[in-house]
C-alpha cells in the first residue's frame, strides 16, 4: 500500500522569517503561513512551515511578512517536552517547491514567478538535532 502525504497551500507571511544555521552550516528558515478559508466570515488557517538549504535562503532574502506564497510539501509530525515537562506536540509543514506569486514589488527582489525545488542532497534531520 503507498500513503501520499503532499500539502499544497497559497496564504501570506505572518511575519518575517527566522532564518538561522545548524552547526554543520545549513540554512533553515522557519516562518508561518496564514490561509485563508473559503468564506471570508470563517477566518484562516495557520501553517508552521520549515525549508532548508538554499530554498531557507531563498525563502528569507526574497519575503517579508505579508508577502504571498505558494507551497508544495509534506506535513511533519512531532512532539516535545516543554520546561515543566508537559508533552507537546507539533505539526509542521516542509517545504518541498515553493513560488512567488503576486507582483514583483510584494516579493522583495524576486524577478517573476520561479518554482523552486528542494536541494536534492538535504536528508531529514531529527528535530532534536538542531540547536535552537
Amino acid at each position: 500500500m503507498i500513503y501520499i502525504n503532499i500539502l499544497i497551500i497559497k496564504g501570506n507571511l505572518t511575519k518575517d522569517v527566522e532564518l538561522k544555521f545548524s552547526q554543520a552550516g545549513m540554512a533553515i528558515a522557519k516562518f508561518t503561513v496564514a490561509v485563508a478559508r473559503m468564506k471570508k466570515d470563517d477566518g484562516a488557517d495557520f501553517f508552521n512551515c520549515t525549508a532548508f538549504s538554499k530554498t531557507a535562503e531563498l525563502i528569507a532574502d526574497s519575503l517579508r511578512k505579508g508577502s504571498p506564497i505558494l507551497i508544495n510539501g509534506h506535513v511533519t509530525l512531532g512532539s516535545y517536552e516543554d520546561k515543566e515537562g508537559v508533552k507537546k506536540y507539533t505539526t509542521d509543514v516542509m517545504v518541498d517547491r515553493f513560488e512567488f506569486i503576486g507582483k514583483k514589488e510584494e516579493n522583495q527582489g524576486s524577478t517573476d514567478n520561479r518554482t523552486f525545488a528542494k536541494d536534492s542532497d538535504i536528508t531529514p534531520i531529527d528535530d532534536g538535532d538542531i540547536p535552537f
